[in-house]
């Protein structure tokens, strides 16, 4: 194994020339380096796409390494204290980036997972520098650390200053490095399971919430001072060590030398640990291959529909909803965009009245309709078999059916939830009331969004990668009709919508009563003109949805 074995290496013939054993060669970064450029450059060799998305990525990275050196530099034009504040907040988001970012793409970065290297006769101290030289090699990495390098040139005063402020850049590009692979390395057994990967959709939702919440405090009200807030801010953080850094390179002296010593000293700490956590993934079982406990797959509506096709594609989508975690994550991401919104709405200058209710339960409900433009690539190469139980457009109606009642079954009650929390954050007495209208126009505005969702995904279909990341949505080269789809199912819902919400946006409740069977007809609309074009196209729809990933 790669964390116990004494100093294996590999064959090479220039063992005399280099001082070592003869037959033998020391593995150096290098190989690592070398190792990660061949991946990069494998993948990108005979697909279009995805040499205009790494041109496109170099060109994001260049301009966002420039714009933030540029600005880091123009820090010398404000005080010598909101500099240091802005500095300590930037550096602490670098490194809570690196922490959480590296996260994301698990699944996707083979240099990420140590199973993929526990077969290298390599000791483990070896393996860990030649993973953290991989981790420096591409152009994000470089960017960032462009920008940090920015600070020296926007803080640091005199040579002194540069001098020490840039070996403490250095050590907090260091610290942001080994933070990273140690989380990676940390998880990796846990985000090879199905549970822990849902663990980890969920708390990227959480992250994308606590990034706005600078954002939902000025909106509250709390912009009278913005100063102030990153004042408060920048003291919080002081004496982390993103604080550190940012006053070693401002200040230039003893206490740039202490707090680099305390830097160097985290680095070394974190790095143990990174080993120590890598030799325990070496020679640890993979937990996504123990077995586990076999829950009741009944199903939530098992005793209220009779037995047919129809129970069973409701069954199987619930179960779907449950396992998935790119479900939980679409799930999670339209609550979450509909409460910022409920939040957002009621600060100064926001619309009053009935809209701050309605507003938000409509969102969500598109957001919600929309995770269904696709409805069969969840399926992929198992939608074959519905060519044996189907043999007509009724039956292909049936299936979107229980797709439609599947998602009615979770979606319904939680707009009524989501509804009622926008009605009570209105503020107003007759706020709760508010919750009645928003109710019946969100699930109007659900159901003319599966109706919708119905077309596309028959007219638009494409495949959902099988992969262990819980934020990838189509496989590559279809990237495009995944944009169009998703698009063009939010603005068809939009506008299909706009007689049942505008009306009541402006003042008319009344016209909420009509919502629900509005949503209704447009629904079975949906399902009807659907079910026919799947029955007349099911070998293109098939080929769609089955493309290798």
């Amino acid at each position: 194994m790669a964390g116990r074995d004494p100093g294996m290496s590999a064959p090479d013939r220039r063992g005399a020339a280099t001082g070592a054993v003869p037959g033998t060669v020391r593995v150096g970064p290098s190989v690592f380096v070398r190792l990660k450029l061949r991946l990069v450059a494998g993948n990108l060799r005979g697909s279009v796409q995805h040499l205009l998305g790494f041109v496109f990525t170099v060109i994001a990275a260049i301009v966002f390494a420039a714009l933030g050196f540029f600005a880091m530099t123009t820090l010398r034009l404000a005080s010598a204290e909101v500099a240091g504040d802005v500095v300590t907040v930037l550096f602490t988001v670098f490194l809570v980036g690196w922490a959480v970012v590296p996260l994301l793409a698990f699944g996707l970065d083979d240099t990420l997972d140590p199973s993929r290297l526990a077969l290298f006769p390599l000791r483990t101290g070896l393996l860990a520098t030649g993973m953290f030289a991989a981790s420096i090699t591409g152009v994000w990495p470089i960017a960032t650390l462009v920008v940090m390098i920015g600070a020296v040139a926007g803080l640091a005063g005199g040579a002194g200053g540069v001098l020490l402020g840039t070996v403490a850049v250095l050590l907090h590009f260091a610290l942001c490095v080994v933070l990273s692979r140690l989380v990676t390395t940390a998880l990796s057994g846990v985000l090879r399971t199905r549970r822990g990967r849902d663990v980890l959709a969920v708390s990227v939702i959480f992250v994308v919430l606590g990034a706005q919440l600078p954002n939902l405090l000025l909106n509250g009200g709390l912009s009278a001072d913005p100063g102030a807030m990153l004042r408060g801010v920048a003291s919080v953080l002081r004496w982390t060590p993103s604080g550190m850094a940012a006053h070693a390179v401002a200040d230039g002296g003893a206490a740039a030398l202490l707090a680099i010593v305390v830097l160097a000293a985290l680095v070394a700490g974190v790095g143990w640990l990174w080993i120590a956590a890598l030799r325990r993934a070496l020679v640890s079982p993979d937990a996504s291959t123990q077995s586990s406990s076999v829950r009741n797959s009944r199903g939530l509506l098992a005793g209220v529909l009779p037995d047919g096709p129809l129970a069973a594609v409701v069954g199987k989508e619930l179960r779907y909803a449950r396992r998935d975690p790119r479900g939980r994550v679409g799930w999670f991401a339209a609550v979450a965009v509909a409460g910022i919104m409920a939040f957002s709405l009621n600060g100064e200058g926001g619309p009053t009245g009935v809209a701050l209710a309605v507003a938000p339960a409509c969102i969500g409900a598109a957001l919600i309709s929309m995770q269904w433009c696709n409805a069969f690539g969840i399926d992929g190469r198992s939608l074959w078999m519905n060519a044996v139980a189907y043999g007509t457009d009724r039956d292909w109606r049936t299936d979107i059916a229980g797709r439609h009642l599947a998602v009615a079954t979770i979606g319904v009650p939680l707009l009524l939830v989501l509804s009622l929390v926008a009605a009570l954050l209105a503020g107003s007495a007759e706020g709760i009331v508010w919750a009645v209208p928003a109710t019946l126009t969100a699930w109007g505005v659900l159901g003319v969004g599966l109706g919708v969702g119905a077309l596309t995904s028959v007219q638009m279909p494409y495949t959902v990668p099988e992969r262990l990341n819980a934020f990838t949505g189509a496989a590559p080269g279809q990237g495009g009709i995944a944009f169009v789809a998703s698009f063009g199912a939010l603005i068809g819902t939009g506008l299909l919508s706009l007689p049942i919400v505008l009306p009541v946006l402006l003042g008319l409740t009344w016209v909420s009563a009509l919502a629900v069977p509005y949503g209704l007809l447009l629904s079975a609309g949906g399902r009807r003109i659907a079910g026919k074009a799947a029955f007349a196209r099911y070998p293109a729809l098939l080929q769609a949805t089955s493309r290798a990933t």
